[in-house]
């Protein structure tokens, strides 16, 4: 194994021990928290490297780049996510490619990925993303529509929702204020109220929320699923 190798491992390693002491803290175990390897920019052979190590799913942002890197055989032995902002163009390369989109951030996104799923006769397994900062730049459904979304996939074939997705605001921590927890209770909160709620076609098994930089503060937060980059893969 070369050292780019030995280092992913390494690293998935300590990424490991993390997990698994703030989900002590949580009151859970390291078992029920999903290690999705975040691979934007990064080879086909770094995510075979990944993999091998042992993370739960390979996660990637641009469509074009899961592609390229789907032709390689690159995510063999690990389920596959879609985490990026998704175009509804893009849909028909997504759709039952991907094991679960994670980022489906409007109705219009979710008819067209139920289109597309009826049409092939599948499933798609997906999660909706709650732009929980409420950030012009970012995409997702602001926190008081998540009601109407999980009813509208109620009635939207093709699709199963397993819960949510969010990205929230980046602050720098301090003594006094982390921001980021209080984006992640506030999340946590939602998922907890939407899953007291009955709907067709919605499963809230998953709350996918923290990155690199904040994933043991989600994970202590609620957290069972946590989108890591660069503290498996290095800087780019």
């Amino acid at each position: 194994m070369n050292s780019i190798g030995t280092t992913i491992t390494e690293n998935i390693k300590r990424v490991r021990e993390a997990i698994a002491n703030a989900a002590t803290v949580s009151g859970r175990s390291a078992d029920e928290i999903t290690l999705v390897a975040a691979a934007k920019t990064r080879t086909a052979t770094d995510v075979r490297q990944a993999i091998d190590a042992g993370v739960d799913a390979v996660g990637e942002n641009r469509v074009q780049e899961m592609t390229e890197k789907n032709t390689l055989g690159a995510y063999r032995g690990a389920p596959l996510h879609f985490i990026g902002h998704l175009q509804t163009n893009k849909v028909t390369k997504v759709v039952g490619i991907c094991d679960l989109i994670e980022s489906v951030g409007s109705a219009t996104l979710l008819e067209q990925i139920g289109k597309r799923a009826v049409s092939l006769g599948i499933v798609q397994n997906i999660l909706i993303e709650v732009n929980i900062g409420k950030e012009p730049q970012k995409s997702g459904i602001l926190p008081e529509q998540a009601d109407e979304i999980l009813g509208a996939a109620a009635l939207t074939g093709g699709v199963k929702v397993l819960g949510l997705m969010s990205i929230p605001p980046i602050f720098e921590k301090n003594e006094e204020n982390d921001n980021n927890c209080y984006y992640f209770d506030s999340m946590m909160n939602l998922f907890i109220d939407m899953s007291g709620k009955k709907y067709d076609n919605v499963y809230m098994r998953f709350l996918s929320m923290g990155m690199s930089d904040s994933y043991t503060e989600a994970i202590r937060a609620g957290s069972n699923m946590v989108r890591i980059g660069s503290a498996i893969f290095g800087n780019r």
